[in-house]
């Protein structure tokens, strides 16, 4: 398999794909947590000072909450960091890379030839201060109603979009955005370092 996941530019490849690795929603794993405190120190060794925050996001760090279960972590990084030398190492030990537009680079891990292979983790890499996320996150634990709603809004978009995993995260984007900039208001500047 191809340690990139940055050229899809084919219709037929991201069909492909969306075939191979599905939309899935599971019941709220306590063990998320404790894959994402194994990540965290893998991740900080292979950073190092680099490193300015680390930070479980996305539904699997919201207790109760169905998810798709793959560990999101926002990896927040100074801006001289060697990312190509770095890239080397992750790709080494087992990582593809994917370079999304508002990303600097996201290390993808679970995803084998045939299909989903242990625990995914998608590594969101990102200078300091891209972190709409964790006021996503923390809006959903401190409003449970919220955190429902969402969580049918999931289910809704699992169905009509099972093989489309793009087409699955842009139909949540005016709900992320709502919620984010309500919490961006109700937790003011709580993430600026």
């Amino acid at each position: 398999m191809s340690n990139e996941f940055t050229d899809i530019t084919s219709k037929s490849e991201a069909e492909r794909l969306g075939r191979l690795y599905p939309i899935i929603i599971e019941k709220h794993n306590p063990k998320w947590k404790q894959y994402y405190e194994e990540e965290k120190a893998f991740l900080q060794e292979i950073f190092g000072d680099a490193v300015l925050r680390i930070s479980h996001i996305g539904s699997t760090a919201v207790i109760g909450l169905m998810a798709k279960p793959t560990v999101d972590i926002l990896l927040e990084i100074k801006e001289s960091t060697d990312i190509t030398a770095i890239t080397e190492i992750m790709v080494d030990k087992g990582y593809v890379v994917n370079t999304p537009p508002k990303d600097i680079i996201v290390y993808l891990k679970g995803y084998g030839a045939t299909g989903f292979e242990g625990q995914v983790f998608h590594i969101h890499v990102r200078n300091i201060g891209d972190h709409g996320e964790l006021y996503f996150r923390d809006y959903l634990i401190t409003h449970p109603e919220t955190s429902k709603e969402y969580e049918k809004l999931k289910l809704t978009l699992k169905e009509k979009y099972a093989h489309d995993r793009d087409g699955y995260t842009d139909a949540k984007g005016k709900f992320i955005d709502r919620i984010t900039n309500l919490a961006r208001i109700e937790f003011k500047d709580k993430y600026n370092l």
